[in-house]
């Protein structure tokens, strides 16, 4: 089989790159524990001094969806995502005092937005970060975010391991699951991102004007 449509829809969804010391790194909300995970390894080998913990929960579900894996260990009463995920910081070796909570936001645009505010309202203003997401999501919250902090360098550390490793770059055709969220995250791409763009459109426009 040619697999030509599928390498491109990989090679788009799926980023990774090569990390740099930053000025924070940014988990977008969520209830898999190799996110907060990942972040804790990033902070202890001297990536970024401070960590953000975003989210409440789902939109669609109106409350904390419950931890995916390794509930024995983050066993807490979670009422929030970012609640979850700062347990797991901690557990991890991350101090409290490094950790900057977002607990109101309901979706990936969100994240965003309410995380610019925690780290405003403290005075930091990135000039690069680090977004742990899980791999398949890591082109949308690049988006999100990008659009959001338009003058940050951002680099992405991807969590390979959620969803049981089903849901990687060479393999995401091969599963249900796989099939279904990275066609998902194609869809929603593709219809989430219009105000941004029309925005775009409107700015090269009216530069354009000037010349």
């Amino acid at each position: 089989m040619n697999k030509r449509i599928i390498n491109e829809i990989s090679d788009f969804i799926f980023m990774e790159d090569r990390l740099e010391r930053a000025d924070a790194i940014l988990i977008p909300g969520g209830s898999h524990p190799e996110l907060p995970e990942l972040a804790a390894q990033l902070w202890k080998n001297g990536y970024a001094d401070n960590v953000v913990a975003t989210g409440a929960y789902a939109i669609t579900h109106g409350k904390f969806d419950g931890v995916k894996i390794r509930q024995e260990l983050y066993d807490g009463d979670y009422e929030t995502e970012c609640d979850f995920y700062c347990d797991v910081l901690k557990k991890n070796g991350v101090p409290e005092n490094v950790i900057i909570r977002e607990d109101k936001s309901q979706f990936t645009a969100q994240n965003a937005w309410f995380a610019k505010e925690r780290l405003e309202e403290r005075g930091i203003f990135l000039k690069k970060a680090i977004i742990c997401c899980k791999a398949f999501h890591s082109r949308r919250c690049l988006m999100y975010f990008q659009f959001t902090f338009p003058d940050t360098e951002f680099m992405i550390a991807p969590a390979k391991d959620t969803h049981g490793g089903k849901i990687q770059k060479d393999n995401w055709f091969m599963s249900d699951i796989g099939m279904e969220k990275v066609l998902g995250e194609l869809s929603r791409i593709g219809t989430q991102f219009v105000p941004e763009f029309t925005r775009l459109k409107e700015q090269y426009s009216d530069m354009k004007d000037l010349h």
